[in-house]
């Protein structure tokens, strides 16, 4: 179907977002009008649950008023799983910046180019698509720019990816379950909780993901004055079932406040 740009963009009042969809081929059909749209739903949240997710949380005392400040917050999805673990890899124990740097450097060196129907203008061009996992499972440990028992790990998990070992669908193409993904992925090699969580929570439609043990999450629950310590905090937690995955993203975003 060949590649493309879609660009999303927040309405000027707020309300909804606008999408533009730009595709290298001559063949424009409904087919990418409706994998643009699929994209820009999983990838942003676009669904109802979102709304049903703020209608409960903002009954509960602790949350409230971290849902009046940021309404409409809403979980950030994937539009290519793959890309997700490798993100998810790259940034165990470093910093985003750190991650960031170390991702622009994998793109550079192993991301094939993008044609010049889908760059895009101006300075910080989109010049480059993500590395594919196949390409990335041919790199040697010591061609990463990260310490090597991660280099292995992520080589590892690209290996499984390219070779079908790991997958985010069955034989008959439905949907792993949450809990399923979440224990293939701890059978890979270097893949802990924390990695495995936040992979399920960016590439399944499960709203109700809560990593404890997350140092972020832990510091924003002890500024609220909620128990923090992991175990502590996931039984705490239990309150904002189904939707802790939201109550997470809330917690998180009030350390900017």
């Amino acid at each position: 179907m060949g590649g493309g740009r879609l660009s999303v963009t927040l309405r000027p009042d707020g309300d909804g977002v606008g999408m533009q969809l730009d595709v290298d081929t001559t063949a424009h059909d409904a087919r990418h009008h409706a994998v643009g749209y699929g994209a820009a739903l999983a990838l942003f949240d676009l669904g109802p649950e979102a709304g049903v997710a703020e209608a409960s949380l903002s009954e509960d005392p602790w949350l409230a008023p971290l849902v009046r400040r940021r309404p409409g917050l809403r979980v950030p999805g994937a539009v290519d799983p793959h890309e997700v673990v490798v993100r998810a890899i790259v940034g165990q124990q470093v910093s985003v910046p750190a991650a960031r740097t170390v991702l622009t450097r994998l793109a550079e060196r192993y991301g094939a180019p993008v044609p010049a129907a889908a760059s895009e203008p101006g300075d910080g061009a989109l010049c480059r698509r993500f590395p594919t996992a196949a390409a990335l499972a041919r790199c040697g440990e010591e061609e990463l720019p990260m310490p090597r028992a991660r280099a292995a790990s992520l080589i590892g998990a690209c290996r499984a990816l390219a070779e079908g070992a790991l997958s985010f669908h069955d034989a008959d193409g439905a949907p792993w379950e949450p809990a399923e993904l979440r224990a293939r992925l701890l059978a890979l090699r270097g893949i802990g909780p924390w990695t495995a969580d936040y992979i399920v929570l960016r590439t399944t439609a499960d709203r109700d993901v809560f990593l404890a043990g997350d140092l972020a999450v832990r510091r924003a629950a002890e500024r609220l004055g909620m128990v923090s310590d992991p175990r502590g905090l996931a039984a705490f937690a239990e309150r904002w079932r189904p939707w802790r995955s939201y109550a997470m993203l809330h917690l998180w975003s009030s350390l900017g406040d």
